[in-house]
């Protein structure tokens, strides 16, 4: 669950009343089977306990207590219980759950030098590959079945709602999530060995000798097998791009010896070794230039760049709670942004999770630290302790996360 940050006094009121405001103006589709689901909140108040066990009937049920509670935080279950109310999860008797994808900045290699905006960027790229390359590619999802949220804060979720993935137990989901990570798979074997006869004559085949060629997988190959020649194909092209002295000093970095990286890139780059991989139809691999030390080191790192990135206990937790679609993160002021896969190309959450049809006016802030924030209107740039007047909108994206604080108006 996302860190609460107090808030007291009139900016407690003031983000309430902001809060409130957007749940009267826009109001909320209840998830489906909304009776099945329980539903726990954090409050606007300096209390920080969640509470839980909330259960609707009807949507009219579930608007009263939006506008009622006003949560800070507002939750929804991926199970389905027969008795969703109940305080134990044995009482409440799980009848199945959605299989739930978490992407966080948290979890993504490289997210952690980047600025928010720039994590958000990664994030979605990543989400991209999940749903296309294994949720559609590999386990053919319907998209039809499946929603897309941003989470408001520092990724996205995906939901699917296919029949048959409800009734899966935990350790079939950590098996789902074993195959999205590539938990025990061997790069070496996208290398498959060819046994051909090379002829000394055209008139004498029978003279010919046997030795085995070294191939790689097809690139559109099915699963981890494909995805790892592309991934090499592109590495490969990429040191191209680099030149060998470069690429030498990643070879380096990967933990090869300074001697053989430099010789190793010389083979790759220099003679060629990489270009006749990526040009030959039948994508051979040359013994010769690419020795099979260098080719398992290439894939290795291959692998690594491919390798799938999710917050496993989120999947494999079939009582999870996770963010309502649609609601208001307490942490950031960002709609929990419900999409489409033919919305997410263009999604910009500084644009799109910014709640400005809801919410009008402008407010006075102290920034409390600085801040920058790409907003379509232009890039917000504040410093500490500067008084300025921002959109409301923009006014609740500073002021839940404690970045900035409210201004008395002049008198």
């Amino acid at each position: 669950m996302a860190k609460v940050v107090e808030l007291d006094g009139p900016t407690l009121v003031w983000a309430r009343d902001r809060f409130a405001e957007y749940y009267r103006r826009a109001p909320l589709d209840p998830p489906p089977r909304l009776a099945r689901r329980e539903f726990a909140a954090f409050p606007f108040s300096r209390e920080t306990m969640m509470r839980r066990h909330a259960s609707f009937r009807t949507p009219e049920e579930f608007g009263r207590f939006l506008g009622s509670e006003v949560p800070r935080h507002v939750y929804y279950s991926t199970a389905y219980y027969r008795k969703p109310a109940e305080p134990t999860m044995a009482q409440k008797e799980w009848l199945g759950a959605d299989l739930v994808f978490d992407l966080d900045a948290d979890h993504l290699r490289g997210a952690g030098d980047l600025d928010y905006a720039g994590q958000l960027r990664l994030v979605k790229e990543r989400l991209c590959a999940l749903v296309d390359d294994f949720l559609v590619g590999d386990f053919g999802v319907d998209p039809r079945a499946m929603l897309l949220t941003f989470s408001g804060g520092r990724g996205y979720h995906v939901h699917v709602r296919e029949e048959r993935f409800l009734s899966l137990t935990s350790p079939e989901r950590r098996e789902l999530v074993d195959y999205l990570t590539g938990t025990g798979f061997d790069p070496t074997s996208v290398i498959g060995r060819r046994r051909e006869v090379e002829s000394r004559s055209e008139n004498a085949p029978s003279a010919g000798r046997v030795g085995p060629t070294r191939l790689l997988a097809a690139p559109d190959a099915p699963g981890w097998t494909g995805r790892e020649t592309r991934a090499l194909l592109a590495l490969l092209a990429r040191w191209e791009e680099l030149g060998a002295d470069r690429t030498a000093t990643e070879l380096e970095a990967m933990g090869v010896p300074r001697p053989k990286a430099r010789r190793w890139a010389g083979l790759l780059i220099a003679d060629g070794g990489a270009r006749r991989i990526r040009s030959d139809p039948e994508l051979v691999v040359p013994a010769g230039l690419v020795p099979n030390d260098l080719l398992e080191v290439v894939l290795k790192q291959a692998e690594i760049v491919v390798q799938g990135e999710t917050d496993a206990p989120v999947t494999t937790d079939v009582h999870r709670l996770i963010r309502l679609p649609g609601s208001l993160h307490g942490g950031t002021g960002l709609r929990v942004t419900p999409l489409r896969r033919d919305q997410l190309d263009s999604f910009d959450p500084f644009r799109d999770a910014v709640v400005a049809e809801a919410i009008s006016g402008r407010t006075r802030v102290i920034p409390a630290v600085d801040v920058e924030y790409p907003f379509p209107g232009g890039r917000l740039r504040a410093r500490t302790e500067q008084p300025i007047e921002l959109p409301t909108t923009q006014a609740l994206v500073l002021i839940p996360p404690g970045e900035s604080e409210l201004r008395p108006s002049p008198e």
